[in-house]
């Protein structure tokens, strides 16, 4: 969904089309690109930010200046898009997957259970704008001095404590498409406060190239790389957007708290889903876990009967079961890049792998806030919430 875009956007467009300098690199270090840079690492609160074409580029970008590769394992939550694995896949690792809590998000105690000779990462994905555990999981990773890499595509301009999502770890990445926060189509972001990092992650995002602007500070060498940059048609209205952020989140939590504290005050039927941050969430879900997963598909069944827009966790795409070309084994197009491609590792994958997962996603029950909807329309989807939930429990 696109919460919010107007003239602005249209009009920034339309500026660079006026020039027609579309490469981010033909204006240097005035490019609009690196002027977004710079003000998502102001708003996100790190030293370096790194545009990229997509979330999925920010995760790969992340993963190889973290020099993760072949032999290592980076454990990865079993609830988030199939992009989160792949990004691994790609570097050549392998993704453990984890079971998560009824937060929606990565489980700390089932990390420390993955955790081998041959972990080298966890990415804590901030799962529907929902802030993970960093606390623990921070402190697992400086127990076994593992790196972390934040997926915080679905929660940009959340936060932990006070402290940004994306801004926790050693690094954190961001997604731009049609479905986030804020968008510029498709489009990515990788932040950190490691210059290390930074410097590796533009080297491959840009074919293993290290542009004129960036060489007198470089203090690596250069690798090949792949092509992930982001055009300044996307930088132009990223600009836009990101003006925006902070506003588009508070009508988000607003609409969250008024949901939440309505039926608190009325049912005892519809009991939300554990939150590690309710001031850093981004609020854009609101979440209900029922004791049964016939109660769950009973309230779903009747809400969507009614042209509520309610939907189970359990998405198509979104949990470790529905990603068919890990759990066969098929983690690339060539058996010879392929890191599932030894019987041993394949064997980790099942269907029934993180039952609790399954467990929790099918009890769970998710509504999508606004930032426009009428008072009296909302009213009226709280009563008949409430009125629902009271029926099927």
């Amino acid at each position: 969904m696109v919460y919010k875009i107007g003239n602005e956007e249209v009009e920034a467009i339309k500026e660079v089309m006026r020039y027609s300098k579309f490469d981010r690199y033909i204006d240097g270090d005035n490019s609009i690109t690196t002027r977004f840079e710079r003000e998502f690492s102001e708003k996100i609160g790190t030293n370096y930010s790194l545009a990229v074409s997509s979330g999925t580029a920010a995760l790969i970008c992340g993963l190889a200046a973290m020099e993760i590769g072949p032999g290592d394992e980076v454990i990865i939550p079993s609830y988030t898009y199939i992009a989160t694995a792949l990004a691994v896949l790609a570097v050549g690792a392998i993704p453990i997957i984890a079971e998560i809590d009824e937060s929606l998000t990565i489980d700390p105690t089932d990390i420390s259970s993955k955790i081998t000779t041959r972990t080298k990462a966890i990415i804590p994905v901030h799962m529907r704008g929902l802030p993970c555990n960093m606390s623990d999981i921070l402190q697992i990773a400086k127990q076994y001095k593992l790196l972390i890499l934040e997926d915080s595509a679905q929660a940009c301009g959340g936060s932990y404590k006070g402290v940004r999502l994306g801004a926790l770890g050693d690094a954190g990445m961001f997604s731009f498409n049609h479905y986030k926060n804020i968008t510029c189509g498709e489009g990515g972001a990788l932040v950190t406060n490691n210059l290390k990092i930074y410097q590796r992650a533009i080297i491959q995002h840009h074919g293993g190239y290290i542009y004129e602007i960036d060489a007198p500070n470089f203090q690596i060498d250069s690798f090949a790389g792949w092509n992930f940059r982001l055009s300044e048609i996307q930088s132009a209205m990223l600009r836009v957007q990101l003006t925006r952020l902070d506003g588009i989140l508070e009508a988000l939590r607003t609409e969250k708290d008024f949901i939440l504290s309505r039926i608190e005050e009325n049912s005892q039927a519809l009991k939300a889903n554990l939150i590690y941050d309710k001031k850093g969430d981004c609020g854009s879900n609101v979440f209900f876990i029922f004791r049964t997963s016939e109660q769950a598909k009973k309230f779903i069944e009747i809400t969507t009967a009614e042209d509520i827009d309610v939907w189970c966790a359990y998405t198509k795409g979104h949990v470790y079961s529905e990603w068919e070309p890990i759990l066969r084994g098929k983690g690339a197009h060539h058996p010879l890049r392929n890191p599932l491609s030894n019987q041993k590792v394949s064997s980790f994958y099942s269907t029934d792998m993180c039952p609790r997962t399954l467990d929790i996603l099918n009890r769970t029950i998710g509504i999508s806030t606004k930032i426009d909807r009428p008072s009296f329309v909302l009213e009226e989807l709280v009563q008949r919430l409430i009125k629902t939930a009271n029926y099927v429990r």
